[in-house]
C-alpha cells in the first residue's frame, strides 16, 4: 500500500521528518517547467520504465522516502505502484498535486 500525504502535511515534514526525501515529479516537461516544488526532480511517467534504475540510485543516494508528485495525483499514484512493484519502497505520494501545493502551500506556484 502506497502511502499519501497532503501538501500541508508535507510542507511540515520537509523541515522535519522528510527533510531528505527525493520529490519525483512525474509530469511532463511543459508541466514542470510551469509550476513545480522547488528541489523536485523531473522524471515524467512517459519515461518511468526506462529510468527506475536512475529513480532507485536517487533514493538509495537520499537514504530517505520517495515523495512522487504529478498535477492532481492520479499519475503519481500510478508510478508509486508502479515502482513499488520493481521493488523500490518508502514511496509517498502528494495527494491533490502540485495544484494542491499550490492552493494551499505556495500561491506564487501557477496553476494550470
Amino acid at each position: 500500500m502506497i502511502e499519501q500525504i497532503d501538501a500541508a502535511a508535507l510542507s511540515e515534514a520537509r523541515t522535519q521528518a522528510l527533510s531528505g526525501a527525493v520529490l519525483l515529479d512525474v509530469r511532463e516537461p511543459w508541466e514542470y517547467e510551469r509550476a513545480r516544488i522547488s528541489e523536485s526532480i523531473n522524471v515524467p511517467m512517459s519515461t518511468l520504465g526506462s529510468r527506475v534504475d536512475e529513480v532507485r540510485a536517487l533514493q538509495e543516494s537520499a537514504g530517505a522516502p520517495l515523495v512522487l508528485i504529478c498535477h492532481h495525483g492520479s499519475r503519481s499514484m500510478q508510478c508509486a505502484q508502479f515502482l513499488a512493484g520493481q521493488g523500490l519502497g518508502s514511496l509517498i505520494n502528494l495527494s491533490g498535486g502540485i495544484d494542491a501545493w499550490s492552493q494551499r502551500v505556495d500561491p506564487s506556484i501557477a496553476r494550470y
